[in-house]
């Protein structure tokens, strides 16, 4: 065996082996999952604060005044609105950032058809 020709072995073997070393940048289905029951827990937390706090502050009205659960029923109502419109916001929100990721995975695709060739035109 000549000198190159090992040499070029070991490159490529030293090659493999950090290819295998580096870790793989794909998610698995659990971290998706888990992400997107992250997203739904978020906006029943967001609902119920909405709900919570205008009962708490109709409530607190009503003992300080001493009124009928007037203020009680008319903030609920009121928090219920903010909860949901803090919901639908957050609902855009994570559209927007899936509509981007997905826009973002297609575009290297759609960019190049040739292997480790793609050519952008700026």
């Amino acid at each position: 065996m000549s000198q190159g020709d090992e040499k070029e072995r070991l490159a490529a073997l030293e090659a493999r082996i950090a290819a295998l070393k580096t870790p793989k940048a794909e998610k698995s289905h659990t971290e998706e999952h888990y992400s997107q029951a992250q997203l739904a827990w978020r906006m029943v937390i967001e609902l119920v604060a909405g709900l919570l706090i205008g009962f708490g502050i109709g409530y607190g009205l009503d003992r300080l005044l001493g009124t009928l659960p007037l203020f009680l029923v008319l903030f609920t109502l009121l928090g219920l609105a903010a909860g949901i419109k803090t919901m639908i916001r957050s609902a855009e929100e994570i559209q927007r950032k899936q509509v981007a990721e997905e826009a973002e995975k297609m575009a290297p695709d759609d960019a190049g058809e040739g292997k480790g060739t793609q050519t952008h035109g700026d």
